[in-house]
Parts: C-alpha cells; sequence; structure tokens
C-alpha cells in the first residue's frame, strides 16, 4: 500500500488561492477531450478541481482511487484555459497534483523509467543513440506493423520511433505548378540585423529530429540573427513536471537557467512546443525560490518560439513549394502559450504552398508526452478523430511544430498504411529558402 501524505505535507496545500479561482461554471467542459469523450464530470477539468480541493482540504487522500484515476486521465493539453472566464492555472495545478499523488509513492514503472533516462544527460544519450540505429535499421517500422494488436504499447512505441525519422527532399523538392506565376525569394540586401538568440535544443528534438534545430539555426540566420551557442544546457525539465517529479524539473530548470544567463542571449529560441510552455513557465516552477524565483521570471520572460520570433520580426519569404499541407496546432503551443497565427504565417512565406484547413485543428493528437504509450485506447480513440479529420483534408503533407505530436500522427498514419510525412513548419521553410539560395 502507497504511503499516505498528510495534507499541510502536499505540493496542493498552498495552492488554496489558486484553487478557489474556479468558479464550477462549465466553460471548460466542451473543450476537454477526455469529457467530452468519456462524459463523466470527474473527466473534466471542473470535475478534477474538485477532486484536487478536496485533497487540499483534506477530505480525501492524495492517494485516493478516483483522485489518482482521473487525474492521470487528464491529457494536460490545457484547452481549458483559454475558455476560462476565471483565469484558472489548471495547467499549473495538474502539476501540483501529480506530485501529491508522486509523493504517496504511486507511479507507473514505464514513467519512472523514462524520467529517470531524460534526467541524466548521459544515460539520455546512450538510449536516444540506440533509437536513432534501430531507426535507421528499418526494423522499428517493420516490426511495429508486423505486431499483432494485443502488443499494442510496444507497437506504437515503435511505430512512434519509426516515425521520427526524415522525410526523402525527392518528396518534398517539386518543380513550380505550371502555368503559376513564381515569385521571387527575398534577397533584397538580406534581412536587417535581427537578436542574438540561443537554440534549446532539446532531449527528443536533438536526439531523434536534429534536422528540425539544424532547420532551425539556419532559417534564423537567413532571417537576419545571430546565433549564441550554450556551453551546456538541459533536459527542460516538462516530461518530469508533467509527471509529478517537480524536484527534478526545478533542478533542470536550474541548470538551464545558468546556462543561457551565462551565453547572454536576447532570446532564447524554442521549436519544440512543451518545451515552449515550460520554459515560459519557469517563473511559476520557481516561484517560492527566494534565490532563483528573479531570473527564473527574467528567463521566461526572453523565451520565445521559433514562429513567433519570426513572425514578430516579419520573416523573409522563400523559393515556391507546390504543396499542399494541413496544420495541427500542438496544445502547448496553441493553448498554453497562445501562440495561434505565428505558425501559419510561416507557412504563408513560402509561395505556391497551399493550406488546407484541419478540423479540430486546436484539439489534442492523444500523444500527451507520455499519454499515448500509457493511456493507449483513450490515446488512440482521440488520434483516431485527428488522422479523420487529416484524411478529410487530402492534404499531402501534415505539418506540427511539436516532436511529440509529430511521433503520435506519424506513428497512427505509419499504423494506417498512409505514408504523408509528418514535418516542422521550419522544415518546409528551409527547404523554400534553400531552394532560393537565401542563406543570410
Amino acid at each position: 500500500m502507497p504511503t499516505r501524505v498528510a495534507g499541510p505535507a502536499l505540493p496542493l496545500a498552498v495552492e488554496q488561492d489558486r484553487l478557489l479561482a474556479c468558479v464550477h461554471c462549465g466553460f471548460c467542459l466542451d473543450a476537454c477531450p477526455t469529457y467530452t469523450r468519456l462524459g463523466d464530470e470527474a473527466d473534466s477539468p471542473r470535475g478534477r478541481l474538485y477532486l484536487m480541493r478536496a485533497v487540499m482540504e483534506g477530505r480525501i487522500p492524495p492517494d485516493d482511487d478516483a483522485f489518482v484515476t482521473h487525474i492521470d486521465r487528464c491529457l494536460g493539453c490545457r484547452a481549458c484555459e483559454p475558455v476560462c472566464p476565471s483565469g484558472v492555472e489548471y495547467g499549473f495545478l495538474l502539476e501540483r497534483a501529480r506530485a501529491s499523488i508522486v509523493a504517496t509513492g504511486d507511479r507507473r514503472m514505464l514513467e519512472r523509467v523514462m524520467l529517470a533516462v531524460f534526467g541524466d544527460r548521459m544515460l539520455m544519450r546512450v538510449v536516444l543513440l540506440l533509437a536513432r540505429t534501430l531507426r535507421a535499421t528499418g526494423l522499428a517500422a517493420t516490426i511495429a506493423r508486423a505486431l499483432p494488436a494485443k502488443w499494442q504499447r510496444i507497437r506504437f512505441a515503435l511505430a512512434m520511433l519509426a516515425a521520427s525519422g526524415p522525410t526523402p527532399e525527392s518528396r518534398l523538392a517539386r518543380e513550380p505548378l505550371p502555368g503559376a506565376a513564381t515569385p521571387r525569394p527575398d534577397r533584397s540586401g538580406g534581412p536587417a540585423r535581427g537578436p542574438s538568440v540561443a537554440v534549446l535544443t532539446g532531449c527528443v528534438q536533438q536526439g531523434l529530429f536534429a534536422r528540425v534545430n539544424e532547420a532551425t539555426t539556419r532559417v534564423l540566420r537567413a532571417n537576419g540573427c545571430t546565433i549564441v551557442t550554450p556551453a551546456v544546457q538541459y533536459c527542460c525539465g516538462a516530461l518530469h513536471a508533467h509527471g509529478g517529479d517537480l524536484d527534478t524539473a526545478r533542478s533542470l530548470a536550474r541548470a538551464n537557467i545558468a546556462a543561457f544567463e551565462r551565453c547572454g542571449a536576447d532570446h532564447i529560441v524554442v521549436n519544440a512546443a512543451g518545451c515552449g510552455a515550460m520554459l515560459k513557465d519557469y517563473g511559476e516552477l520557481l516561484e517560492r525560490d527566494a534565490a532563483w524565483a528573479n531570473r527564473a521570471a527574467a528567463l521566461a520572460e526572453r523565451a520565445r518560439d521559433v514562429s513567433e520570433l519570426l513572425a514578430g520580426l516579419g520573416v523573409r519569404r522563400g523559393a515556391p513549394l507546390p504543396l499542399t499541407v494541413t496544420y495541427d496546432a500542438p496544445c502547448h503551443l496553441h493553448h498554453a502559450q497562445g501562440v495561434t497565427n505565428a505558425p501559419l504565417e510561416l507557412l504563408r512565406a513560402i509561395p505556391q504552398l497551399h493550406h488546407l484547413p484541419l478540423r479540430g485543428a486546436d484539439e489534442c493528437c492523444g500523444g500527451a508526452g507520455t499519454y499515448g504509450l500509457t493511456h493507449p485506447e483513450l490515446g488512440g480513440r482521440i488520434l483516431q478523430d485527428k488522422l479523420a479529420a487529416i484524411r478529410e483534408t487530402g492534404a499531402e503533407i501534415v505539418v506540427t511544430p511539436n516532436p511529440g505530436c509529430a511521433m503520435q500522427i506519424g506513428a497512427g498514419l505509419l499504423l494506417a498504411g498512409d505514408d504523408r510525412p509528418v514535418l516542422h513548419p521550419i522544415e518546409l521553410l528551409d527547404l523554400s529558402y534553400r531552394r532560393g539560395g537565401i542563406t543570410s
């Protein structure tokens, strides 16, 4: 049996003001992917906040079965936050709720292993090297397709790994459409000198999507930015915070704050939605740490999604790419950061790239960090709705600026026998620049 933790020792115990902000109006219900599919009040943001309050007040323990079940089922997509008239900080409270559960000793073995890996730089590098090797052999995709449905978790994990692989440029670099005007790329004297930026390389992003980091650097330089490279950087801590391991998340945050302070860049640029939301939340993560609170808030102010920064600078136009794409908005970019139009501005900077709107583009794909693996049934149900919407568009390419979303959607497409690629918008803009000879 887990050890019961007394109320005052819980992370939720000091969050009374934040919890009482919820007036139970119900605006969050239709925005919640788990409530709209399960129809259970306890699987809505309002219901979960009620359970959190019960734990805070000592009416139920944090290892109560109902509390653990319904908090665990939450995707953490934060779609409830933009529609909440009371400004409830649901994502913040969800992490404290999960930390309260973790304090009882209750955590899945899969989550323990993943958090241990991403909390140790050397171990993480070894694991991601092995993953890249398996991906390169083609075995990940082959085994994923061959495994029977009863091996669902292993099958889907391998499909996610296979989906992280690069798309051959031969599938993307097409000639301009017949008879279409060919706008010239912007080479008029180069862009004005922009800010100095440090790029957060990330864990999964650098380990499995290094090409996205490389494309990000090239595009930033082409838009006049000076790249500053920190001597060292660490996992942002998002997976740990979402999993309730706030101590490790805070330790990683402090290490990153010190590293990025030393590099002196004007902005910290992030190309992974979940990591960007985490950096922007460093101020709240360390708000009760007197030695780090101001430093954390200052770094959060300097954090920018790459599309957010480029849209603010006025992104340069590239060469034509006559392709059809559909855009899926990552939850932690759209809802948590409120960056909604900037990624589309990057796509609009590519002549002849036709964007086809996606039904439910702002709804979660079911990935949510480890959710697609830990909740294969519900996560899979949400994913199937996303895949159906993608097929409706008829687009050749799916674009989404978050590695977890790319792997979740890509795995679903792969297992369905659908070979359309899933790319980061910055990859297409980079290809457009390279076709037009735009470098700086």
